[in-house]
């Protein structure tokens, strides 16, 4: 009976196979097979049986079952997969795994998982970068009212705001690719990593496995690859959690029966948004990531432990990351690709946008009044104070911000009622950010 959501709720199919079962045991059996090939390029064993043993390398042969049935018997799974691949191999048996240790073949079976996983994360990245993108471009000159703390604060534009969003994607996606040299390595140097048992040839032996798995190698090895690789890769996965609920959180937020200012993408003719309120239209792909990105995140405490082992190696890392390495990716996976399908979607009201911004009133042009003043040679914090005070007595007793700035004799004395007018223009009060949206799209591009 499947009691993880992974099996029945989350997840695609691309990234679930990377981590299944039969996937893992065909990754083992392709590290035992490159190590009998560099065995025998060295002169250690007879190609033919290194060739015997890489066709019969193979869940086309060595079956899951298998490999199960001997695991229970003896409770040691590379054991097991040994004797499996041996059975298969004949004679050339005798050849598998020699000079080996478990982590060898373990720790880069994982790595080549690990490489197809982060080949997709990288897809996941680059087509949610692109999609907002798209959408940046598309809004670029959308004006919007800017919010801090909550509050009303200043007009932006839509597409400034998502522009800076594909921007923390393209940075997610650098991380991910300068980390991989790092992360994608793996080990063929034996118990507590002396390589002993491969003789004088061990150097040799460990390059020829990894060259032919295309991963790097382990210059410093134990008796596994080192972990700080690890809290890496899954540092920048939490880090891209973070991302993801950031910006799951702000469509939430904007879509408010109070703000309405977007919404998810909803299917009128069948979507159902609650069992009850029948009128209800509810974020629940912004909400669903960002319960899922908690987490991702979550998993770090034991990828931080998982670090931090006994001398050469012990085994407190091992039944961690079978949870924390294969959930983290199909998370983030899973997140990605449904963050991308919302915000191609994204219905943005553009008129509730502007009603917004009537509401908000003019007293959110109270900066750029003090620019203004400033410019006619008013000191800075003289103007500060000014419109301070009159920005605050016009929202206490609920009148018009100009009425009030009209009536100030400081304000009228240095700026006419044309300039005046012009200030509290949120139009005229947008800066740099169309130039930064076409900034950011030209580093995207």
């Amino acid at each position: 009976m499947p009691l993880c959501p992974l099996d029945f709720r989350y997840g695609r199919p691309e990234m679930k196979v990377v981590f299944d079962e039969e996937t893992r045991l065909q990754r083992l059996l392709d590290v035992e097979a490159a190590l009998a090939q560099a065995q025998a390029k060295v002169g250690n064993i007879k190609q033919d049986h290194a060739d015997i043993i890489k066709k019969t390398a193979s869940v086309r042969y060595v079956k899951l079952e298998r490999v199960r049935e001997i695991d229970q018997k003896i409770n040691h799974e590379i054991t097991a997969l040994i004797r499996a691949l041996s059975e298969q191999a004949g004679e050339s048996g005798k050849y598998v795994h020699i000079g080996a240790t478990s982590n060898d073949i373990l720790d880069t079976a994982q790595a080549l998982q690990i490489k197809d996983a982060v080949k997709l994360i990288d897809s996941d990245l680059e087509s949610l970068k692109r999609t907002l993108a798209k959408r940046a471009k598309e809004h670029r000159d959308t004006i919007m009212i800017g919010r801090t703390h909550g509050q009303y604060a200043l007009p932006i534009t839509f597409g400034l705001k998502l522009g800076n969003y594909a921007l923390e994607v393209h940075r997610h996606q650098q991380r991910l690719r300068e980390c991989s040299p790092r992360v994608l390595v793996g080990k063929m140097s034996g118990a507590v990593g002396t390589g002993a048992g491969f003789g004088s040839k061990a150097s040799d032996i460990q390059k020829e496995v990894m060259a032919q798995l295309g991963l790097g190698v382990e210059e410093g090895p134990t008796q596994i690859v080192a972990r700080d690789r690890y809290v890496e890769l899954m540092s920048i996965l939490a880090n891209i959690s973070c991302s993801i609920e950031k910006f799951a959180t702000e469509v939430r937020n904007l879509q408010r029966g109070e703000i309405a200012e977007v919404s998810e993408p909803f299917d009128e003719s069948c979507q159902v948004g609650s069992s009850t309120m029948a009128h209800k239209r509810n974020p629940v792909t912004a909400e669903n990531v960002c319960g899922l990105a908690r987490i991702v995140r979550g998993f770090m405490q034991p990828s931080y432990e998982s670090a931090i082992l006994w001398h050469e190696r012990d085994l407190t890392n091992s039944s961690a990351e079978r949870f924390f390495v294969p959930h983290s990716f199909i998370l983030v996976d899973d997140m990605l690709t449904k963050l991308d399908k919302l915000f191609a979607g994204l219905v943005v009201n553009i008129e509730q946008m502007q009603r917004n911004l009537v509401r908000a009133g003019s007293v959110i042009m109270a900066e750029s009044v003090i620019m203004a003043l400033v410019s006619k040679g008013m000191g800075r914090q003289e103007a500060h104070e000014l419109i301070r005070k009159c920005s605050m007595e016009c929202q206490r007793e609920c009148e018009n911000f100009r009425t009030y700035l009209m009536k100030n004799s400081s304000v009228t004395s240095l700026l006419s009622e044309k300039e005046i007018d012009a200030a509290i223009d949120p139009k005229s009060y947008l800066g740099n950010a169309g130039h930064t949206v076409d900034h950011i799209l030209k580093i995207l591009s």
